[in-house]
Protein backbone atom coordinates (compact mmCIF):
# COMPACT_ATOMS: atom_id res chain seq x y z
CA UNK A 1 0.00 0.00 0.00
CA UNK A 2 1.07 3.61 -0.46
CA UNK A 3 2.66 5.57 2.38
CA UNK A 4 1.40 9.08 3.13
CA UNK A 5 2.61 11.98 5.24
CA UNK A 6 0.12 14.56 6.35
CA UNK A 7 0.31 17.97 7.98
CA UNK A 8 -1.91 19.16 10.82
CA UNK A 9 -1.71 22.80 11.84
CA UNK A 10 -2.92 22.94 15.44
CA UNK A 11 -1.87 26.11 17.32
CA UNK A 12 -1.11 25.42 20.97
CA UNK A 13 -0.94 21.63 20.56
CA UNK A 14 1.12 19.69 23.11
CA UNK A 15 3.15 16.51 22.86
CA UNK A 16 0.74 14.74 25.21
CA UNK A 17 -2.26 15.71 23.09
CA UNK A 18 -0.58 14.42 19.94
CA UNK A 19 0.38 11.16 21.66
CA UNK A 20 -3.24 10.73 22.73
CA UNK A 21 -4.52 11.45 19.21
CA UNK A 22 -2.00 8.98 17.77
CA UNK A 23 -3.27 6.34 20.21
CA UNK A 24 -6.86 6.98 19.13
CA UNK A 25 -5.82 6.58 15.48
CA UNK A 26 -4.21 3.23 16.29
CA UNK A 27 -7.39 1.96 17.98
CA UNK A 28 -9.46 2.25 14.79
CA UNK A 29 -6.83 2.05 12.07
CA UNK A 30 -7.88 -1.46 10.96
CA UNK A 31 -11.40 -0.25 10.16
CA UNK A 32 -9.92 2.03 7.51
CA UNK A 33 -7.20 -0.43 6.34
CA UNK A 34 -4.56 1.99 7.65
CA UNK A 35 -1.38 1.57 9.67
CA UNK A 36 -0.18 4.49 11.75
CA UNK A 37 3.63 4.39 11.58
CA UNK A 38 4.84 7.45 13.51
CA UNK A 39 4.63 11.24 13.77
CA UNK A 40 6.66 14.41 14.34
CA UNK A 41 5.56 17.43 16.36
CA UNK A 42 6.74 21.00 16.74
CA UNK A 43 4.88 22.48 19.71
CA UNK A 44 6.27 25.98 19.11
CA UNK A 45 4.94 26.11 15.55
CA UNK A 46 1.82 24.06 16.21
CA UNK A 47 2.68 21.59 13.43
CA UNK A 48 2.18 17.82 13.45
CA UNK A 49 3.25 15.43 10.67
CA UNK A 50 1.88 11.87 10.59
CA UNK A 51 3.30 8.95 8.60
CA UNK A 52 0.60 6.46 7.63
CA UNK A 53 0.25 3.45 5.37
CA UNK A 54 -3.18 3.63 3.75
CA UNK A 55 -5.10 2.68 0.60
CA UNK A 56 -5.57 6.35 -0.34
CA UNK A 57 -5.69 9.90 1.01
CA UNK A 58 -9.40 9.69 1.78
CA UNK A 59 -8.79 6.76 4.14
CA UNK A 60 -6.24 8.88 6.03
CA UNK A 61 -8.74 11.74 6.36
CA UNK A 62 -11.58 9.45 7.42
CA UNK A 63 -9.50 7.70 10.08
CA UNK A 64 -8.34 10.99 11.59
CA UNK A 65 -11.84 12.45 11.50
CA UNK A 66 -13.35 9.43 13.24
CA UNK A 67 -10.54 9.08 15.81
CA UNK A 68 -10.24 12.68 17.00
CA UNK A 69 -11.68 15.07 14.42
CA UNK A 70 -8.37 16.61 13.33
CA UNK A 71 -8.49 16.54 9.53
CA UNK A 72 -5.11 17.09 7.82
CA UNK A 73 -4.36 20.41 6.10
CA UNK A 74 -2.18 18.65 3.49
CA UNK A 75 -1.45 15.03 2.50
CA UNK A 76 1.28 13.80 0.15
CA UNK A 77 2.40 10.35 -0.93
CA UNK A 78 5.98 9.57 0.11
CA UNK A 79 8.73 7.00 -0.24
CA UNK A 80 9.82 5.54 3.11
CA UNK A 81 13.51 5.44 2.16
CA UNK A 82 13.40 9.15 1.28
CA UNK A 83 11.53 9.92 4.53
CA UNK A 84 14.19 8.02 6.46
CA UNK A 85 16.96 9.89 4.62
CA UNK A 86 15.49 13.29 5.42
CA UNK A 87 14.18 12.63 8.93
CA UNK A 88 16.21 9.70 10.24
CA UNK A 89 13.35 7.35 11.07
CA UNK A 90 10.02 5.89 9.90
CA UNK A 91 8.97 4.47 13.28
CA UNK A 92 8.65 5.98 16.74
CA UNK A 93 11.94 7.05 18.34
CA UNK A 94 13.35 4.77 21.01
CA UNK A 95 13.72 7.56 23.58
CA UNK A 96 10.74 9.53 24.86
CA UNK A 97 10.21 12.76 26.77
CA UNK A 98 10.32 12.88 30.55
CA UNK A 99 6.51 12.94 30.68
CA UNK A 100 5.36 9.49 31.81
CA UNK A 101 1.73 8.49 31.39
CA UNK A 102 0.63 4.85 31.70
CA UNK A 103 0.09 3.18 28.29
CA UNK A 104 1.04 6.36 26.43
CA UNK A 105 4.32 6.97 24.62
CA UNK A 106 5.01 10.71 24.61
CA UNK A 107 7.75 12.30 22.52
CA UNK A 108 8.40 15.66 20.88
CA UNK A 109 10.52 15.37 17.75
CA UNK A 110 10.51 18.21 15.24
CA UNK A 111 10.48 17.52 11.47
CA UNK A 112 12.16 20.86 10.70
CA UNK A 113 15.41 20.26 8.80
CA UNK A 114 18.28 22.25 7.29
CA UNK A 115 18.86 21.25 3.67
CA UNK A 116 22.24 21.49 1.97
CA UNK A 117 22.34 21.15 -1.82
CA UNK A 118 25.43 20.92 -4.02
CA UNK A 119 25.19 21.30 -7.78
CA UNK A 120 27.84 20.50 -10.35
CA UNK A 121 28.18 21.08 -14.07
CA UNK A 122 26.10 18.88 -16.35
CA UNK A 123 27.95 15.55 -16.70
CA UNK A 124 27.81 15.51 -20.51
CA UNK A 125 29.27 19.02 -20.65
CA UNK A 126 32.09 17.87 -18.39
CA UNK A 127 32.72 14.88 -20.64
CA UNK A 128 32.90 17.20 -23.63
CA UNK A 129 35.29 19.55 -21.84
CA UNK A 130 37.59 17.07 -20.05
CA UNK A 131 37.04 13.59 -21.49
CA UNK A 132 35.83 10.49 -19.68
CA UNK A 133 38.84 9.78 -17.46
CA UNK A 134 39.25 13.32 -16.14
CA UNK A 135 35.49 13.74 -15.63
CA UNK A 136 35.30 10.54 -13.60
CA UNK A 137 38.28 11.68 -11.52
CA UNK A 138 36.73 15.09 -10.79
CA UNK A 139 33.29 13.73 -9.93
CA UNK A 140 34.75 10.97 -7.77
CA UNK A 141 36.76 13.56 -5.84
CA UNK A 142 33.62 15.67 -5.39
CA UNK A 143 31.56 12.69 -4.23
CA UNK A 144 34.18 11.41 -1.79
CA UNK A 145 34.76 14.80 -0.19
CA UNK A 146 31.05 15.59 0.15
CA UNK A 147 30.27 12.19 1.67
CA UNK A 148 33.22 12.43 4.09
CA UNK A 149 32.08 15.86 5.28
CA UNK A 150 28.45 14.77 5.63
CA UNK A 151 29.64 11.96 7.87
CA UNK A 152 31.88 14.30 9.87
CA UNK A 153 29.06 16.82 10.40
CA UNK A 154 26.11 14.46 11.03
CA UNK A 155 24.41 15.13 7.71
CA UNK A 156 22.16 12.59 6.02
CA UNK A 157 22.51 12.07 2.27
CA UNK A 158 19.21 11.95 0.38
CA UNK A 159 19.43 9.93 -2.83
CA UNK A 160 17.23 11.72 -5.37
CA UNK A 161 19.03 10.34 -8.46
CA UNK A 162 20.44 13.64 -9.72
CA UNK A 163 23.76 15.40 -10.18
CA UNK A 164 25.15 16.86 -7.00
CA UNK A 165 23.97 16.11 -3.47
CA UNK A 166 21.00 16.79 -1.23
CA UNK A 167 21.62 16.41 2.50
CA UNK A 168 19.52 16.87 5.62
CA UNK A 169 20.70 18.27 8.97
CA UNK A 170 19.06 18.72 12.35
CA UNK A 171 21.62 21.38 13.33
CA UNK A 172 22.07 24.59 11.37
CA UNK A 173 25.62 24.96 12.71
CA UNK A 174 26.53 21.49 11.45
CA UNK A 175 25.05 22.27 8.03
CA UNK A 176 27.00 25.53 7.68
CA UNK A 177 30.23 23.98 8.98
CA UNK A 178 29.80 21.10 6.54
CA UNK A 179 29.30 23.48 3.60
CA UNK A 180 32.42 25.41 4.59
CA UNK A 181 34.45 22.21 4.79
CA UNK A 182 33.22 21.08 1.37
CA UNK A 183 33.96 24.51 -0.10
CA UNK A 184 37.52 24.50 1.29
CA UNK A 185 38.40 20.97 0.20
CA UNK A 186 36.99 21.38 -3.31
CA UNK A 187 38.42 24.85 -3.91
CA UNK A 188 41.06 23.70 -6.41
CA UNK A 189 38.56 21.97 -8.70
CA UNK A 190 35.43 24.05 -8.01
CA UNK A 191 35.63 26.01 -11.26
CA UNK A 192 36.14 22.83 -13.28
CA UNK A 193 33.09 21.05 -11.86
CA UNK A 194 31.01 24.25 -11.52
CA UNK A 195 30.41 23.66 -7.80
CA UNK A 196 27.59 25.62 -6.16
CA UNK A 197 26.20 25.20 -2.65
CA UNK A 198 22.80 26.28 -1.36
CA UNK A 199 21.44 26.01 2.21
CA UNK A 200 17.79 26.47 3.17
CA UNK A 201 15.47 25.14 5.88
CA UNK A 202 11.89 23.97 6.06
CA UNK A 203 9.20 21.43 6.85
CA UNK A 204 8.49 18.13 5.04
CA UNK A 205 4.93 18.93 3.93
CA UNK A 206 3.85 22.30 2.57
CA UNK A 207 1.97 23.00 -0.65
CA UNK A 208 4.27 20.81 -2.73
CA UNK A 209 3.53 17.21 -3.71
CA UNK A 210 7.12 16.25 -2.86
CA UNK A 211 8.67 15.68 0.55
CA UNK A 212 10.45 18.91 1.57
CA UNK A 213 9.47 20.10 -1.91
CA UNK A 214 9.28 23.82 -1.19
CA UNK A 215 12.48 23.95 0.88
CA UNK A 216 14.40 21.83 -1.63
CA UNK A 217 13.13 23.91 -4.53
CA UNK A 218 14.38 27.12 -2.92
CA UNK A 219 17.76 25.58 -2.02
CA UNK A 220 18.14 24.74 -5.71
CA UNK A 221 17.20 28.33 -6.60
CA UNK A 222 20.06 29.45 -4.37
CA UNK A 223 22.48 27.15 -6.20
CA UNK A 224 21.23 28.53 -9.49
CA UNK A 225 22.06 32.14 -8.65
CA UNK A 226 25.29 31.41 -6.80
CA UNK A 227 28.77 31.77 -8.23
CA UNK A 228 31.29 28.97 -8.55
CA UNK A 229 32.31 27.64 -5.11
CA UNK A 230 30.02 30.14 -3.40
CA UNK A 231 27.80 29.21 -0.47
CA UNK A 232 24.32 30.72 -0.84
CA UNK A 233 22.37 30.89 2.40
CA UNK A 234 18.70 31.73 2.92
CA UNK A 235 17.58 34.33 5.44
CA UNK A 236 16.05 31.57 7.58
CA UNK A 237 19.39 29.77 7.86
CA UNK A 238 21.27 33.00 8.54
CA UNK A 239 18.76 33.85 11.30
CA UNK A 240 19.15 30.42 12.91
CA UNK A 241 22.94 30.50 12.69
CA UNK A 242 24.22 31.91 15.97
CA UNK A 243 25.80 35.36 15.78
CA UNK A 244 28.79 34.13 17.77
CA UNK A 245 29.37 31.37 15.23
CA UNK A 246 29.01 33.85 12.35
CA UNK A 247 31.52 36.23 13.88
CA UNK A 248 34.11 33.46 14.25
CA UNK A 249 34.17 32.85 10.48
CA UNK A 250 37.53 34.17 9.32
CA UNK A 251 36.68 34.44 5.61
CA UNK A 252 33.11 35.23 4.62
CA UNK A 253 34.00 36.54 1.16
CA UNK A 254 32.55 33.50 -0.61
CA UNK A 255 29.40 33.24 1.49
CA UNK A 256 26.26 35.16 0.58
CA UNK A 257 22.93 35.20 2.33
CA UNK A 258 19.68 36.67 1.07
CA UNK A 259 17.49 39.03 3.03
CA UNK A 260 13.81 38.17 3.43
CA UNK A 261 12.71 40.81 0.84
CA UNK A 262 15.26 39.38 -1.61
CA UNK A 263 13.89 35.88 -1.02
CA UNK A 264 10.32 37.02 -1.56
CA UNK A 265 11.32 38.70 -4.82
CA UNK A 266 13.31 35.65 -5.96
CA UNK A 267 10.42 33.27 -5.26
CA UNK A 268 8.02 35.45 -7.23
CA UNK A 269 10.54 35.85 -10.04
CA UNK A 270 11.21 32.11 -10.36
CA UNK A 271 7.53 31.22 -10.04
CA UNK A 272 6.83 33.59 -12.91
CA UNK A 273 9.58 31.92 -14.94
CA UNK A 274 8.29 28.44 -14.16
CA UNK A 275 4.82 29.32 -15.37
CA UNK A 276 5.90 31.07 -18.58
CA UNK A 277 9.33 29.88 -19.78
CA UNK A 278 7.89 27.68 -22.55
CA UNK A 279 5.97 30.58 -24.08
CA UNK A 280 8.13 32.11 -26.86
CA UNK A 281 6.10 35.34 -26.66
CA UNK A 282 6.91 35.86 -22.97
CA UNK A 283 9.09 38.95 -22.49
CA UNK A 284 10.17 41.53 -19.90
CA UNK A 285 6.90 43.45 -20.27
CA UNK A 286 5.05 40.29 -19.20
CA UNK A 287 7.37 39.92 -16.20
CA UNK A 288 6.46 43.46 -15.16
CA UNK A 289 2.74 42.96 -15.65
CA UNK A 290 2.55 39.66 -13.74
CA UNK A 291 4.80 40.84 -10.91
CA UNK A 292 3.22 44.32 -10.73
CA UNK A 293 6.58 46.03 -10.98
CA UNK A 294 8.11 48.65 -13.26
CA UNK A 295 10.79 47.75 -15.79
CA UNK A 296 13.58 49.71 -14.00
CA UNK A 297 12.63 48.12 -10.65
CA UNK A 298 12.56 44.64 -12.17
CA UNK A 299 15.97 45.13 -13.76
CA UNK A 300 17.52 46.56 -10.59
CA UNK A 301 16.11 43.87 -8.28
CA UNK A 302 16.92 41.05 -10.69
CA UNK A 303 20.53 42.18 -11.02
CA UNK A 304 20.90 42.62 -7.25
CA UNK A 305 19.37 39.24 -6.38
CA UNK A 306 20.46 36.95 -9.22
CA UNK A 307 23.30 38.82 -10.91
CA UNK A 308 21.40 38.60 -14.21
CA UNK A 309 19.04 40.86 -16.09
CA UNK A 310 15.48 39.52 -16.57
CA UNK A 311 16.23 38.73 -20.24
CA UNK A 312 19.42 36.87 -19.40
CA UNK A 313 17.70 35.04 -16.55
CA UNK A 314 14.92 33.89 -18.87
CA UNK A 315 17.41 32.70 -21.48
CA UNK A 316 19.51 30.90 -18.86
CA UNK A 317 16.41 29.20 -17.45
CA UNK A 318 15.40 27.96 -20.90
CA UNK A 319 18.91 26.74 -21.74
CA UNK A 320 19.25 24.78 -18.51
CA UNK A 321 15.90 23.11 -19.20
CA UNK A 322 17.08 22.27 -22.70
CA UNK A 323 19.90 20.22 -21.16
CA UNK A 324 17.33 18.19 -19.24
CA UNK A 325 15.44 17.48 -22.45
CA UNK A 326 18.53 16.76 -24.55
CA UNK A 327 19.83 14.09 -22.17
CA UNK A 328 17.42 11.87 -24.07
CA UNK A 329 19.33 10.93 -27.22
CA UNK A 330 16.09 10.54 -29.19
CA UNK A 331 15.27 14.21 -28.77
CA UNK A 332 14.63 16.32 -31.86
CA UNK A 333 16.46 19.68 -31.88
CA UNK A 334 13.53 21.51 -33.47
CA UNK A 335 11.07 20.14 -30.96
CA UNK A 336 13.43 21.00 -28.10
CA UNK A 337 13.66 24.52 -29.45
CA UNK A 338 9.94 25.12 -29.20
CA UNK A 339 9.52 23.10 -25.99
CA UNK A 340 11.94 25.49 -24.28
CA UNK A 341 10.35 28.69 -25.57
CA UNK A 342 12.94 29.65 -28.20
CA UNK A 343 11.58 31.24 -31.36
CA UNK A 344 13.72 29.34 -33.90
CA UNK A 345 16.18 26.41 -34.03
CA UNK A 346 18.93 28.67 -35.37
CA UNK A 347 18.58 31.13 -32.47
CA UNK A 348 18.42 28.26 -29.96
CA UNK A 349 21.58 26.73 -31.44
CA UNK A 350 23.38 30.08 -31.30
CA UNK A 351 22.44 30.64 -27.65
CA UNK A 352 23.26 27.05 -26.71
CA UNK A 353 26.72 27.16 -28.27
CA UNK A 354 27.53 30.53 -26.72
CA UNK A 355 26.50 29.32 -23.26
CA UNK A 356 27.85 25.75 -23.28
CA UNK A 357 30.61 25.75 -25.91
CA UNK A 358 29.10 23.21 -28.28
CA UNK A 359 26.04 22.88 -30.50
CA UNK A 360 22.96 20.95 -29.35
CA UNK A 361 23.56 18.21 -31.93
CA UNK A 362 27.10 17.73 -30.60
CA UNK A 363 25.74 17.56 -27.05
CA UNK A 364 23.41 14.76 -28.12
CA UNK A 365 26.37 12.78 -29.41
CA UNK A 366 28.37 12.95 -26.16
CA UNK A 367 28.27 9.51 -24.53
CA UNK A 368 27.72 9.62 -20.79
Amino acid sequence: MPIYMDLHIVPGVTAVEVAEAHREDAKIQDKFSCRTMTYWIDEHKGCVFCLIEAPDKESVKSMHEKAHGLIPNEIIEVNTSVVNSFLGRITDPETTDEITIPNLKVFSDSAFRILLVTKTMDAKLMLHAFGKEKTQELLQMHNNIVRDQLKNHEGREVDLKEEGFVASFVSVSKAVECSLAIQKRLQLISSQIGLRIGIHAGEPVTKSDELFGSALKFARYLCGIGKSNQIMMSSAVRKLYKEDDWNTLVDRSNIRWLTLPEETFLETLIDTLENNWQNPQFAVADFCRIMSISKPQLYRKSMATTGMSPNNLLREYRLLHSLDLLRNEDRNISQTTFDTGFSSPSYFTKCFQKRFGLQPIAYLKVKA
